[in-house]
């Protein structure tokens, strides 16, 4: 598969984590939101949420109270950096991330591409305290 079939802006259909005894959870809601950007010089950004984020009451972007910082954390994640194709696997090289833990490290997804469709899954990884594998399902965007 030519590198330029992930080049474009995917919108997040779909985002499900599975444990290895087969329970399947929806750590952002069934109703998450979200894009995924692939650029022809190889760059790479993603970010996701649940829907129905609550508000800060301050519209201060740095005045959240400690409380509404740990809610806007644990219901968004971003990050973006370099990204290469090998074999069937993109590799995302992250630069920049809400999860500090992520910078400087590699990411990588399986991927399956099917038309207008992208599947990304994770290696086993640890979410939500326990080793899980995330599957998100990505449909092409397109300008109107």
């Amino acid at each position: 598969m030519p590198e330029n079939s992930f080049v474009g802006a995917w919108a997040l259909v779909s985002f499900e984590v599975r444990s290895a005894d087969g329970a399947i959870t929806y750590p952002f809601g069934r109703d998450v939101r979200g894009y995924i950007v692939y650029s022809h010089d190889g760059y790479m950004s993603v970010a996701f949420m649940q829907a129905g984020r609550a508000k800060c009451k301050s519209e201060d972007v740095r005045g959240a109270s400690a409380e509404e910082k740990v809610s806007a954390m644990d219901t968004y994640l971003s990050y973006c950096g370099r990204y290469e194709v090998r074999g069937d696997k993109v590799v995302h090289h992250i630069e920049v991330s809400l999860f500090p833990n992520w910078i400087g490290q590699d990411q990588e997804r399986l991927f399956r591409l099917e038309g207008d469709q992208l599947t990304l899954s994770t290696p086993p990884m640890p979410i939500g305290g326990q080793e899980q594998t995330a599957h998100l399902i990505w449909k092409r965007s397109r300008a109107v």
